[in-house]
């Protein structure tokens, strides 16, 4: 039997109160009230422990474990922050702006299980970033204080740490540690010394001025953008670095000047650096990537030996998802040689839209970089990455978004052999994904694993019965699959990593509806398990929430699956159907056998979500999430063709089979869903009466704010102007007559989701007459990390389905 659980409505202020509605949309009616709280067996799920990362030695005889913390307090969200040419970073020590740290390091015996404490690590321990030396004998750490970032080193023989340099790192572009391949030391960014910060002005010295003059510069709606000379000062200021070369043995060395870098790595044979530098002109109209970058190689004393290629600014390429610059791309060391230079260039201009037989071409060209460059393969759709065993054996994989297509090319770089292709495949596919191949370390380099012309593969094995990962061993030459192990019930396990390919043994992470996950070495040829951690269940109050994956098909035939969850001691004859939450996000298609694709697995650890919502099954809702919600546009056709047609379609389909199998009340269902999810959900209320209520979080419903395109849609508002004004639940807001919560984070960063798409919804629905409640987060992105927003946004949902699904009955 179920037992009633009720909010509490327990609470607490914080420094100055925060209003929950703002911004001009709303003044006329605003509602203030500090943070809320759930009940706490929802605040229990929020506090429980995050699951530990793990990265394997490169000789595999040690797993380094890394600890995270909870959620951080406002507090910390409302730290400082600046917003320049598409990044956030926190100024006050040179970071990413809410960085997500490592709060415990531990080192774990792959022998024998045993584990080694790391003495000697800062007290608040708040790592940016943990990097193993080539040879496995240090481990490199990026520790941010709240002034800086510093540099610390743990000897693993040793199992201590100490502080390995005072000088501050530069970390806005996130934690840079790149090993030297000897492990004799590395690189990374420093702050630069000597710079005016330039003074914060509050009168203006001028209008802020762009102008277009007939040259077609398309581009998506970008957020945080430089916005004036101010913005343009600053960004000089704190992206500016120094390259710097940290020895193991203490000695420290400034390489090269100051700039803005965006790139250093160093050759295999550790003689040259690539580095890529961004230079003016900036644009107010694209961010830091889209700016001219200069790459070059420069010796290890920073001489700059070759200009590989300077790049324009880029605010001119076609929207389309296959568009690239001209020129050389993608430029990178050729994994398996000294010093060899890789990159891409487009044959077609760079755009989809031109008619093109080969569209990319792959070169390369070795040190000292004076002969003319030696072309690797024609490709017909866009390179993707490149892997080599050695010179004879390198894997190119090349991709094209229209049709879903992938080819991947066995390449010989001494140009004996012509380019063998090894497969072509829909990447859509799920069930016959051949899967990614595993490396190993030679001299400190990554390799492709190749042993007699056979190379192992693994991939996530989605199958009808779910996802079973996999490990393949693959014939360059035959191209024949013979597969070695397969993931087996009642468990969920994926290999992370070889540890040895002679003895075929692997990291692997397991875990069961029960048992959460953990590291293990998995022996192939003894059929051995070994557990290398055991952790506790992290909140044990929710396991008697049942999970099962359900499957059902839509009126047209089409199978669509969701992860059916359900309360503690749930008795369907007894409590009979549920108010039930339904929660989706959309996804485009080019074929119906892939959109009916099942993905996930009903083995996988039951750990309840509080971003899902899943933890509405404690107070006693049936939960249908990831709810697929396929849009298929197949041949000519495109998904957005019929979208609101299939929308409905799927609701319908979800709502059938919730209860068909007697847990839901038809008349007591919600949809819910965040960013596309929450687009889809006022498109659903908007266009359909199937749900009661719904809850909408961090979305953009007028579709003319990003005319140029949006989410998978290449077409603009200027070609199809009728599909952008029929998919913006904004124009139909007449028409939305079920309850609408909106959530949003008042900072948003994302692409097209800006604060105003919620803040215009809110006014239209109110301005209509319907009945909507907009919470705007403060100091929140796309995504809430803040634990207050969180937990206020659990009671906003909960009591809004207590409201309109619950109090119905």
């Amino acid at each position: 039997m179920i037992k009633s659980l009720k909010l509490s409505t327990v609470a607490f202020a914080i420094a100055a109160g925060a209003a929950l509605v703002s911004g001009s949309a709303v003044q006329a009616n605003p509602v203030k009230i500090d943070y809320q709280q759930p009940a706490q067996e929802i605040i229990d799920i929020v506090d429980a422990a995050s699951s530990p990362g793990g990265s394997l030695s490169p000789d595999g005889d040690l797993l380094l474990i890394t600890n995270y913390p909870a959620l951080p307090d406002i507090t910390d969200v409302s730290a400082e922050q600046l917003k320049l040419a598409g990044r956030r970073i926190n100024p006050a020590n040179y970071t990413v702006s809410q960085a997500r740290y490592i709060s415990a390091l531990e080192l774990v015996d792959v022998a024998n299980g045993n584990k080694l404490e790391i003495k000697g690590l800062p007290t608040d321990l708040k790592a940016l970033g943990a990097s193993w030396s080539p040879n496995g004998d240090y481990i490199a750490v990026a520790q941010q204080t709240p002034a800086s970032v510093e540099l610390w080193l743990i000897d693993v023989a040793k199992a201590e740490a100490k502080l390995w340099s005072t000088t501050a790192l530069n970390a806005v572009w996130g934690p840079r540690l790149e090993w030297r391949h000897d492990s004799s030391g590395l690189y990374s960014y420093t702050v630069a010394d000597d710079l005016v910060k330039p003074a914060m002005r509050t009168v203006p010295s001028g209008p802020v001025i762009t102008e277009s003059a007939g040259r077609t510069a398309p581009g998506r709606t970008y957020q945080d953008l430089l916005s004036n000379k101010q913005d343009e000062a600053l960004f000089d200021y704190y992206f500016t670095s120094q390259i710097a070369f940290f020895g193991i043995d203490g000695d420290e060395q400034e390489i090269g000047p100051q700039a803005i870098y965006s790139g250093v790595s160093t050759s295999p044979d550790d003689s040259y650096l690539l580095v890529s530098e961004i230079k003016r002109p900036y644009s107010y109209a694209v961010p830091y990537y889209r700016f001219p970058e200069t790459t070059m190689v420069w010796t290890t004393t920073g001489e700059n030996v070759y200009t590989v290629v300077e790049q324009p600014l880029a605010d001119n390429l076609p929207i389309a998802f296959d568009a690239v610059v001209q020129g050389r791309r993608s430029v990178s060391w050729r994994n398996d040689a000294d010093a060899t230079l890789v990159w891409a260039e487009a044959t077609d201009l760079g755009d989809p839209a031109v008619d093109a037989d080969i569209r990319d071409q792959v070169f390369q060209q070795a040190a000292p970089f004076s002969a003319e460059p030696q072309k690797l393969v024609d490709l017909s759709k866009r390179f993707g990455r490149m892997l080599a065993a050695d010179a004879r054996h390198v894997l190119i994989w090349e991709r094209w978004w229209a049709d879903r297509d992938e080819k991947l090319w066995l390449v010989d770089a001494t140009g004996e052999r012509a380019p063998e292709l090894v497969w072509e495949r829909s990447w859509e596919d799920r069930y016959n994904d051949p899967g990614q191949p595993f490396t190993v370390q030679k001299d400190g380099r990554d390799l492709l694993y190749l042993n007699d012309g056979k190379i192992l593969l693994t991939g996530t094995g989605a199958s009808a019965e779910g996802d079973r990962p996999f490990i393949d061993r693959f014939d360059l030459n035959s191209k024949e699959s013979e597969r070695l192990w397969r993931s087996q019930a009642p468990y969920f396990e994926r290999p992370r990593g070889l540890i040895d390919a002679n003895d075929l043994t692997f990291l692997t992470q397991r875990e069961g509806v029960n048992d959460p996950t953990d590291f293990f070495v998995r022996d192939l040829d003894d059929n051995e398990l070994t557990a290398l951690t055991e952790t506790p269940h992290p909140m044990p109050h929710t396991m008697g929430i049942s999970r099962e994956l359900i499957t059902y098909t839509r009126e047209d035939g089409l199978a669509m699956s969701a992860e059916l969850y359900l309360p503690a001691g749930y008795d369907k004859a007894e409590d009979g159907p549920l108010p039930t939450i339904v929660w989706a996000y959309p996804r485009e298609y080019k074929s119906s056998a892939a959109a009916a694709q099942i993905s996930g697995s009903p083995y996988e650890f039951v750990r309840i979500s509080y971003w899902a919502p899943q933890y509405l099954a404690t107070q006693g809702y049936a939960v249908l999430d990831s709810a697929t919600m396929p849009i298929v546009g197949e041949g000519d056709a495109r998904p957005n063709d019929s979208f609101i047609e299939q929308l409905v379609m799927n609701g319908k389909a979800a709502i059938k089979a919730g209860t068909d199998l007697g847990v839901t009340d038809p008349e007591r269902v919600a949809l819910g869903g965040h960013s596309y999810g929450a687009f889809m959900t006022a498109n659903m209320l908007a266009h359909s009466d199937l749900f009661k209520a719904g809850i909408a979080r961090s979305g953009a419903y007028n579709r003319s704010l990003t005319p140029f395109g949006f989410q998978r849609e290449e077409r603009t508002v200027w070609d199809d102007t009728d599909l952008y004004i029929g998919m913006s639940p904004f124009f139909h807001a007449d028409k939305i007559n079920e309850p609408l919560l909106m959530i949003h984070g008042a900072n948003d960063n994302n692409s097209g989701t800006f604060p105003m798409q919620s803040e215009r919804l809110y006014q239209a629905i109110k301005g209509l007459g319907g009945t909507s409640r907009l919470v705007m987060l403060p100091h929140e992105s796309h995504g809430y990390r803040a634990r207050e927003s969180v937990l206020h946004m659990l009671w906003e949902q909960t009591r809004w389905l207590d409201l309109y699904l619950k109090d119905q009955k």
